[in-house]
């Protein structure tokens, strides 16, 4: 069952190194924060309708959560907008690894301490090493 997760992971991944590709270009057409704006409309209105059909959860919820749990898509934006416009400097395979290794970077720091939630990882040996090899795939790709 795991390995369908991976794969769904690596979907994700590969969605998102596309995403820049396409977000980069209407970038120099219309504007970087402009196709931001777009891309999250496009992508608002298929998860309404994605949720509308399929969803099961119950919105009505969302007055009684914690304030902190609406903040991500705001840092969607950050991340959407700073990825379109970086893409267009240095290249979707740039620009991608180097938000790969703040996801991990982030990723590991969230573990270490069981922020928001999340079981702890502690950081040990091999993050740290994965860490580094990442961070040397980055002057690798340029």
């Amino acid at each position: 069952m795991k390995i369908i997760v991976y794969v769904l992971a690596l979907i994700a991944g590969m969605s998102l190194s596309l995403e820049a590709a396409i977000g980069g270009a209407l970038g120099e057409n219309i504007g970087e924060l402009e196709s931001t704006y777009f891309i999250f409309i496009i992508g608002a209105m298929a998860t309404f309708l994605i949720a509308l059909f399929f969803g099961k959860g119950d919105v009505k919820q969302i007055t009684k959560v914690p304030r902190w749990q609406l903040i991500g898509g705001v840092l969607g934006v950050i991340y959407l907008a700073f990825l379109i416009i970086s893409v267009n400097l240095v290249g979707v395979g740039t620009a991608v690894t180097a938000v790969i290794i703040g996801q991990l970077v982030m990723s590991m720091i969230v573990d270490h301490f069981g922020w928001l939630g999340t079981p702890k990882a502690r950081f040990n040996v091999n993050r740290l090493i994965a860490g580094g090899l990442l961070i040397a795939s980055l002057f690798l790709i340029l």
